[in-house]
């Protein structure tokens, strides 16, 4: 089910930009993007209170995938038609999709979670391994899309990936209902304020709660941009003879996937690094990974410096995984259990929601002036790019500076432990 959940986003996620581009709207690109964050501010609530009251969330999860998945087809069948894709038709169906799937995710884990607990087995210890297969469907989906050629034409570049997520999407829409039934009635005490998740803003009373959620907003910023403009830039260089017949050039999708083979090894550091350097140290490693993410797009080339692009993928996992999950650790630290759920969800809300926005709408501004100006030839095009990511780079680094002058929060997650022994001791004593 992992498997394929992600393969669904992974046919198109990294890879839509270079379709767009190829069919006049690479100055459009960012909406796209934009309206994924915008979805998930409120689509995931609302599909998980009727999931919770009415319907059984294997059910919904089937439910959504067969509109995502139709629409998805929908879409790649208009591309097929149109003699040319306009904007509006394409984006519409394209949000309908989106709007469907992004649900999913919170749904395909709770979903997992019911069948892991059904089978007697311990969630947090044989859930991540499950997990890992969701980074390996969304790999093989991404490679799918950069190795299949139709006529001659890489898959990246055509209507195909779309058509493609649709058709996993409708495989996974029949799979979910052999998952083993979801309990329902479980929210329907809750209030609407409970069930928004909105209690959980009473956090932003804690300084260094709100500072927390604030910087990850800020950082939220940076999670986009290189899913949304990475392989497009990449791709971008065939326009360029001396770059034209590169690998890179010419694999763009492929490259990007070293992003998500980073990522699951990274997973493994986590725990050590934690440890070691607590959260404030984590959570820095990771906004200097975005830095060198950008950077290193910035200095390399699809020739001679096709290595900084590999050093930039490596980096992804850390910056990715560092940020995401020792955040969400953090934050379940740090809440009382009554409202850590509505917690976690701020913290996606603040980060893939309205950081994930606003980050695309301003890399999209900034693409849009310095690569899809009127006019640019394909030189000054890649010159473009590299002005865009280093400003995406000091961006990220100025983010990095402010987090480290003003989170004051140096605890280590063992300390929690050893606060609660060292409590119980002294009860014991009083006693």
């Amino acid at each position: 089910m992992n498997f394929l959940e992600f393969a669904v986003w992974g046919a198109y996620l990294t890879s839509l930009g270079i379709y767009l581009a190829s069919v006049g709207l690479g100055d459009k690109i960012f909406w796209f993007y934009t309206v994924q964050g915008i979805v998930s501010i409120f689509m995931p609530a609302l599909v998980g209170i009727v999931a919770d009251r009415w319907i059984q969330a294997q059910k919904m999860l089937s439910l959504c995938h067969l509109i995502a998945g139709v629409s998805m087809c929908a879409a790649a069948y208009y591309c097929y038609s149109a003699e040319a894709v306009e904007y509006a038709p394409l984006f519409t169906l394209y949000t309908i999709s989106v709007a469907f799937f992004m649900p999913t995710i919170g749904l395909a884990n709770s979903v997992a979670y019911t069948a892991l607990g059904k089978a007697g087995l311990d969630t947090v210890k044989h859930f991540p391994p499950i997990r890992v297969f969701g980074t390996i469907g969304f790999i093989c989906s991404m490679l799918l899309t950069n190795f299949l050629n139709i006529d001659g034409v890489s898959m990246q570049k055509t209507y195909f990936q779309m058509l493609s997520s649709g058709i996993i999407s409708l495989i996974l829409m029949l799979y979910a209902l052999t998952m083993p039934s979801c309990p329902v009635n479980n929210g329907a005490s809750k209030s609407v304020v409970d069930a928004f998740g909105l209690r959980a803003f009473t956090l932003f009373k804690q300084k260094k709660m709100a500072i927390f959620f604030i910087f990850s907003m800020f950082l939220g910023v940076s999670l986009q941009i290189t899913n949304s403009y990475g392989s497009t830039f990449i791709s971008a260089y065939e326009q360029v003879a001396e770059y034209a017949h590169t690998w890179g050039a010419q694999n763009a999708t492929a490259l990007i996937s070293l992003s998500q083979t980073s990522e699951t090894l990274c997973i493994l550091l986590i725990p050590y690094c934690l440890k070691r350097f607590g959260i404030k140290g984590v959570m820095m490693i990771a906004m200097l990974g975005w830095v060198l993410r950008f950077g290193f797009f910035g200095l390399g080339n699809p020739g001679s410096g096709v290595w900084l692009f590999v050093l930039s993928m490596i980096v992804y996992g850390v910056a990715f995984d560092f940020f995401n999950i020792s955040g969400s650790l953090y934050v379940d630290k740090q809440t009382d259990p009554s409202i850590r759920s509505s917690a976690q969800g701020l913290f996606m809300l603040m980060t893939n929601g309205v950081g994930a926005t606003v980050g695309t709408l301003a890399a999209g501004a900034v693409v849009n002036n310095y690569v899809f100006s009127p006019g640019l030839s394909p030189a000054e095009a890649i010159e473009g790019w590299h002005t865009s990511w280093y400003i995406f780079a000091a961006y990220a680094l100025a983010v990095t500076v402010a987090f480290w002058l003003v989170f004051k929060d140096d605890e280590k997650p063992h300390v929690r432990v050893d606060s609660a022994i060292d409590h119980n001791n002294k009860e014991l004593d009083i006693l």
